[in-house]
């Protein structure tokens, strides 16, 4: 397999590459090509992942190049994993809306619209690059965020794609590690949309544990999403952790005002990781990595490209076409739930009707997501608006006017329409 990583000069590609090394035998990979227009940064990147696979005995070649073209040439799978503007950008969506009392994140509220407008022109340039010159038949897999929206994207534009999160497989993890299990006999039931989840079953040989967890572990399911327990207990499963935005927005606000940005701590992670891929003895992944984020991403891409090889077919959660299995959304809209991979594409496996609650909050936020969409393809002041404005997290007409302001200052030189 040839395997095509846009946005390979990132710090995090060395994850990925100890994990192709420790499952060769799941992915066999003849070739990894590394794109990114940081020559520096992919030099370094580059030399490190091809001496973790060479210490680990593994034949694949690994090539960087900064010429998308020759990057995703004959690709049999091509995985987008960038950021546009860099952690600069992201330190940016994660201040400014502090101005009018929102909290500020990458991938939720308004800085998550900010990152919506900024990527999805550039991903979708991409993916007409891949259209033309990977196999007729690549799958793009989508690991940039907002996911949900690029995915959508890329699918309203015709493209093969996925999208993928590593939120689910780590709860998939956790849930094995406390029963002592191996992971592919845990099997979550997971919905939502991207970043917006919930776990509703924790199964094991056919046996729902979640009640058990939730009566036995309750301050450690709490303590690890950073909700209240009392939450949890009335709602019966587990919140991911960006449910936190939601449901305890003001406390976290008050955290953000308080302490550095994750940009910030992760600039310096960043500046620690380079350090150590420029040194030539160094062939195994740092323990600095673990410091990184995205845990278990490499596991989860793994088995997705195995699986769109002819691999195990099981169910693995993945964001797709909701397609009826969420009636009150678009069949169009993408979603996040277990899907298994059969006849060359993804079916999702069915979903029980949500409660009140939880489909009132899915439905706001995938109108949001549907305005932000529209808004990163065609543009316009007056459609950034109306996507601020209809996000859950900011709703009234002033606010949202302040946000737009703040985001289209701040992103200026990445609206092309601006």
């Amino acid at each position: 397999m040839r395997l095509a990583i846009v946005g390979g000069g990132s710090t995090y590609t060395p994850e990925l590459i100890d994990g192709f090394a420790r499952l060769r035998e799941t992915l066999p990979l003849e070739e990894v090509r590394l794109v990114d227009p940081d020559e520096s940064r992919l030099a370094l990147v580059a030399g490190m992942s091809r001496r973790m696979l060479e210490h680990a005995g593994h034949s694949a070649r690994v090539v960087g190049t900064t010429d998308l073209v020759d990057g995703v040439a004959d690709a049999d799978a091509v995985l987008i994993q960038l950021r546009v503007g860099g952690q600069h950008a992201r330190h940016a969506d994660e201040t400014w809306p502090h101005e009018v009392g929102c909290i500020g994140q990458e991938t939720t509220g308004p800085g998550g619209l900010a990152k919506a407008l900024r990527t999805v022109p550039v991903v979708l340039r991409i993916a007409e690059t891949v259209r033309r010159h990977a196999k007729p038949d690549a799958w793009i897999v989508d690991f940039t965020n907002p996911v949900g929206i690029v995915t959508r994207a890329l699918l309203e534009a015709g493209h093969r794609a996925v999208g993928l999160c590593n939120v689910a497989i780590g709860f998939q993890r956790r849930y094995a590690s406390l029963y002592g299990v191996e992971h592919d006999r845990v099997h979550l039931g997971h919905v939502g949309l991207n970043h917006l989840t919930w776990e509703r079953s924790v199964t094991i040989d056919g046996r729902d544990r979640l009640p058990e967890l939730l009566a036995d572990r309750l301050g450690d399911l709490a303590g690890e999403v950073h909700l209240a327990p009392e939450l949890l207990t009335q709602l019966g499963i587990v919140p991911s952790y960006y449910l936190r935005y939601y449901y305890a927005h003001d406390e976290v606000l008050r955290e953000q005002l308080a302490e550095p940005t994750r940009a910030e701590a992760v600039q310096a992670i960043e500046r620690e990781l380079l350090e150590l891929y420029a040194d030539e003895s160094q062939h195994v992944k740092p323990a600095a990595l673990e410091g990184r984020g995205g845990a278990f991403y490499s596991e989860a891409a793994i088995e997705l490209l195995a699986a769109m090889q002819g691999g195990a077919d099981r169910a693995r959660v993945v964001n797709l076409r909701n397609d009826g299995v969420l009636p009150f959304l678009p069949d169009d809209h993408v979603i996040e739930v277990p899907a298994a991979y059969r006849d060359g594409r993804f079916v999702a496996e069915p979903v029980a009707p949500l409660a009140d609650d939880l489909a009132g909050l899915v439905a706001a936020v995938a109108g949001y997501e549907r305005l932000a969409l529209d808004a990163a393809v065609h543009g316009g002041r007056d459609r950034v608006l109306r996507a601020m404005r209809a996000h859950p997290l900011v709703l009234q007409h002033d606010r949202a006017e302040r946000l737009t302001d703040l985001l289209m200052a701040e992103n200026a030189r990445f609206l092309e329409w601006a």
